[in-house]
C-alpha cells in the first residue's frame, strides 16, 4: 500500500509517498480502507520530534481517519467488514490503517468520510473541553482562540448550543465572517486588535468565564487578565510556542483556575467518549453543528497540507485523500 513516510524528523519535506506493506489487524483492532484523513496540528510537531509521542523512524504521520473497515482481528465485538467508521490512532497517513476497537466509531449515513475524518479528535477536543473540564452552563462567556480553525469553529458551535455566549479571535479580517458563520457572536482580530481589552469591552469590563487556547505564547499570559472572577482558561495547543513559566500568584486576585487537555488522556474513558460522540452526533442531526473542510490534498502532497496548517492561513479541517 501507499503512506507517507518520514525517515528523519525536520521539515514538511522530510515526508514522502512511499510503497509499504499492508498491516495486519492485531488482536483487539481493525483495519481501515482509508478515504479520507483528518490534518492536525500536532501532527507538524510529531514529524518534527517534538510531540507527546516521539516518532520510531522510518514512521508515517497520522492520527485521526475515516473509512470503511476491511478486515477486523481477533476479540472485536460489534464491528464488521464493510461498516463505515472513524477512528482515533496512529500512522494514518495512508491506504489503510489499524485501530483499535475502542477508539473507532460507527458513522451515521448523515456524515460523509470527510466529516467523519474531522470528527473525532477536533470534536471530542472542543465538546471535552466544554463539558468535562469545564462543564459549560447557558449565560457563560467563552473566548475561543483561533475561532475559524479545526477545534476553534466546532468549539464554538458546541458552546452556542450550551447556552453559551462565543467571542472568537482570529488572525486575520478573512476569517472573521468564517467565525461568525460558525457560532461565534463576536470576533476579534487578534493582529489589529489587544483581545483582552476587547474582550473585557464585550463584557462591559466583566471579563470571560472560559478561556480555550490551543496558541500559548501569544494568548495565554495575556488571556489570564481578560477573565472573569472564577474563569478558567484551558490550554490544549502551542501552536505559538509554548507559554512561559506560570506565576501561581496571579491566580489568586480572581480566583482563577488553569488546566491542560490532551484528547489522548481522555480517551481511556470510553464512557465519556461514547457519551460525547452521540451529543456531537445529535447536534450535527439537528444543524447545530457543522464539519468545515478548509482544503483537501492527495495523499502525495502531505507536505504542502502541512505547510498550509503551519501558516495560519488555514480555516476549519484539512483533509488528505488517499
Amino acid at each position: 500500500m501507499k503512506a507517507i513516510q518520514f525517515k528523519e524528523v525536520g521539515g514538511p519535506d522530510v515526508m514522502q509517498i512511499a510503497e509499504v506493506p499492508t498491516p495486519e489487524p492485531r488482536p483487539g483492532m481493525i483495519r481501515m480502507k482509508v478515504h479520507a484523513v483528518g490534518v492536525n496540528f500536532a501532527d507538524t510537531f510529531f514529524r518534527q520530534g517534538t510531540y507527546l509521542v516521539r516518532p520510531k523512524l522510518p514512521d508515517t504521520p497520522g492520527m485521526e481517519a475515516a473509512g470503511v473497515i476491511d478486515a477486523v482481528g481477533p476479540n472485536v465485538e460489534g464491528l464488521k467488514p464493510g461498516m463505515r467508521v472513524a477512528a482515533v490512532g496512529l500512522k494514518t497517513y495512508g491506504e489503510y490503517a489499524l485501530f483499535y476497537a475502542n477508539q473507532t466509531i460507527p458513522l451515521p449515513d448523515f456524515v460523509s468520510f470527510d466529516e467523519g475524518a474531522a470528527f473525532p479528535i477536533q470534536t471530542l477536543t472542543a465538546w471535552f473541553m466544554l463539558h468535562v473540564s469545564h462543564r459549560i452552563e447557558p449565560g457563560q462567556t467563552v473566548l475561543v482562540h483561533s475561532a475559524a480553525g479545526g477545534v476553534g469553529v466546532v468549539a464554538s458551535q458546541i458552546a452556542k448550543a450550551a447556552g453559551a455566549r462565543v467571542i472568537g479571535t482570529v488572525s486575520s479580517e478573512a476569517k472573521v465572517a468564517v467565525a461568525k458563520q460558525h457560532g461565534a457572536d463576536d470576533v476579534i482580530n487578534y493582529v489589529t486588535h489587544d483581545f483582552a481589552e476587547e474582550a473585557k469591552r464585550l463584557t462591559n469590563g466583566r471579563g470571560v468565564d472560559l478561556i480555550l487556547d490551543a496558541v500559548g505564547k501569544p494568548t495565554f499570559e495575556k488571556g489570564l487578565g481578560c477573565l472573569a472572577p472564577f474563569g478558567h482558561s484551558i490550554l490544549y495547543g502551542r501552536a505559538g510556542g509554548p507559554p512561559d513559566k506560570l506565576d501561581v500568584f496571579r491566580l489568586f486576585e480572581k480566583s482563577l483556575k488553569v488546566s491542560g487537555f490532551v484528547l489522548f488522556t481522555a480517551s481511556s474513558n470510553h464512557d465519556l467518549m461514547r457519551k460525547g460522540t452521540e451529543q456531537c452526533f445529535q447536534l450535527m442531526k439537528e444543524g447545530k453543528l457543522k464539519m468545515l473542510i478548509g482544503r483537501k490534498f492527495p495523499l502525495a502532497e502531505a507536505p504542502a497540507a502541512h505547510r498550509h496548517i503551519e501558516s495560519r492561513e488555514s480555516v476549519g479541517k484539512i483533509v488528505l485523500v488517499p
